[in-house]
């Protein structure tokens, strides 16, 4: 019998570290893709200033799969769950393509790998997110994010430098093997990621059970009149239906308009991607206004267009903070690379011996942030305990922006790794705390839903950095990658000042 006069019961330390397992083989496949697929793009031919555009396929993958999954996760109930159906048809993908993805034999089908490999990624990582406010009371849930922090973390950590051991320990070559043309320590990485993934995925889907939506419900209930005892607020927030046809006009003059001034200007065809994504969005909603039109509102398309248009406040408020943040981490993990390789090994031949030694390098400093990360994770909720989640916040995003501007300052390889211990802090941080700040201000039954809407605020400026970074080291940087990563640092410190506007509900 379910009680509704009760809340979701605290979970123990090795109940939230079952739960969180499967994050370690998600960061694993996303830690070979950010360390390795800048170096696959450059070995196969890509330029410099285009790397950006491939990357484009990353963001725009997960814009569209999260919120769908988001949607469907919240909508699904069966014998295997609500969300671990999800985890476990998004491992097997995201495995078989982190397979492929190092036999790619040209540019294109690189390209093409990336795309399915990031979808299937997402299809796994997204109701991940909603799990924790699943599964967790408001009081445990800035643990649970950080235990995510830990996994992702070490399996960042291991997944990063693990082309630069299988060389060094190992004796891997760093040579393409026979008929090939990526090196074999990076083909061997992807075929061992792609196991670790399945294996720590299966291993949370075993170990954790899910509370039926009755259950849900009644947690729901308590935590609301919990709520209303405490603060007095009995008020129920009115969902307001947006002017969908209204909206829909404004963005598609929008977009039509900025992207004819491109065309008349003869801009980079990156800046088409946000202009066509201006008008897309005008598309849906004109679509949405065509559906409700004729009777048909209850759809996965409108649902979550009046979810997006009626978000919780805090929401709003953490998306600027997300935008500068993802702004950052996105020109440091298209950069860094081609950055360290030029600007402190001194070459851009991405077939002589001293650019794979760099680039095994960076692999290492990737392992170094990410293994701070893991580190630190849960000394944040202790940090958050005795300040608050946004002082917290924003200490770590200050730390970040200064590591990455200081790498324009170290000449010596090995100083590089103190930048990354800023960087690691950072990242830690933005693992956790915005979703725990997020996860406080969301409607049960929305988890999912908006978990996925959340990610438009990591992937928006994922976007805006592929489509103007390859401008900016063109035109404004004279090629030199370097100074990508220090606009990268300004970004994450204007993120933390944006902190100071979020309304922590919770706290």
């Amino acid at each position: 019998m379910i009680d509704n006069n009760m809340g979701k019961p605290k979970l123990s330390f090795w109940q939230i570290w079952n739960m969180s397992f499967g994050f370690l083989g998600i960061q694993f496949g996303f830690a070979l893709q950010n360390a390795n697929v800048s170096r696959i793009f450059e070995t196969l031919g890509a330029k410099v200033e285009n790397i950006p555009i491939f990357w484009l396929a990353a963001p725009a993958t997960g814009l569209i799969i999260q919120p769908i999954i988001g949607y469907m996760s919240d909508h699904t109930w069966n014998r295997f769950g609500r969300r671990r159906p999800f985890f476990i048809v998004g491992a097997i993908l995201a495995s078989i393509a982190l397979i492929i993805m190092p036999n790619s034999p040209v540019l294109w089908v690189a390209a093409g790998m990336l795309w399915i490999m990031d979808a299937s990624i997402n299809v796994s990582m997204e109701p991940f997110r909603a799990f924790v406010g699943d599964m967790l009371p408001s009081e445990q849930r800035t643990s649970g994010f950080a235990m995510q922090s830990f996994f992702i973390g070490l399996g960042a950590v291991v997944a990063s430098v693990l082309p630069y051991v299988l060389t060094n320990w190992f004796n891997v070559s760093t040579e393409p093997a026979a008929g090939k043309l990526i090196p074999l320590n990076v083909q061997l990485s992807f075929y061992i990621g792609g196991f670790v993934f399945l294996i720590a995925v299966l291993w949370t889907v075993i170990k954790t059970k899910e509370y039926s939506p009755e259950e849900l419900d009644a947690f729901e209930a308590y935590e609301k009149k919990m709520k209303a005892e405490r603060t007095g607020d009995n008020s129920i927030k009115e969902i307001k239906q947006p002017a969908f046809l209204r909206n829909s006009l404004i963005w598609l003059v929008v977009g039509i308009l900025l992207s004819w001034l491109v065309y008349r200007i003869r801009g980079k065809g990156e800046l088409y991607v946000i202009t066509g994504g201006i008008t897309v969005f005008g598309v849906l909603q004109l679509i949405a206004a065509l559906l409700k039109s004729a009777g048909k509102q209850d759809n996965g398309l409108n649902n979550i267009l009046t979810d997006l248009f009626n978000m919780p406040k805090t929401m709003g408020q953490l998306a600027v903070v997300q935008f500068f943040s993802w702004f950052a981490l996105f020109a440091m993990w298209i950069y860094t690379t081609s950055a360290i390789t030029s600007h402190i090994y001194g070459t851009s031949d991405t077939t002589s011996v001293l650019y794979n030694k760099g680039a095994n390098w960076v692999g290492v400093l990737f392992g170094m942030y990410n293994g701070f990360a893991f580190m630190v994770a849960f000394l944040l909720p202790v940090l958050a305990k005795y300040t608050s989640r946004k002082t917290t916040h924003m200490i770590s995003l200050i730390a970040g922006g200064l590591g990455l501007m200081s790498i324009y300052i170290f000449n010596n390889p090995s100083l590089l790794l103190v930048s990354m211990v800023g960087v690691g802090l950072a990242w830690a941080s933005i693992l956790s705390m915005p979703y725990a700040i997020l996860a406080g201000s969301l409607p049960q039954k929305k988890m999912g839903t908006y978990m996925g809407i959340f990610n438009f605020f990591i992937v928006i400026p994922q976007m805006v950095a592929a489509s103007i970074l390859g401008l900016m080291v063109k035109t404004l940087f004279n090629g030199h990658t370097i100074y990508a990563l220090v606009a990268g640092g300004v970004s994450m410190i204007i993120a933390a000042m944006m902190v100071f506007l979020v309304d922590d509900v919770d706290e």
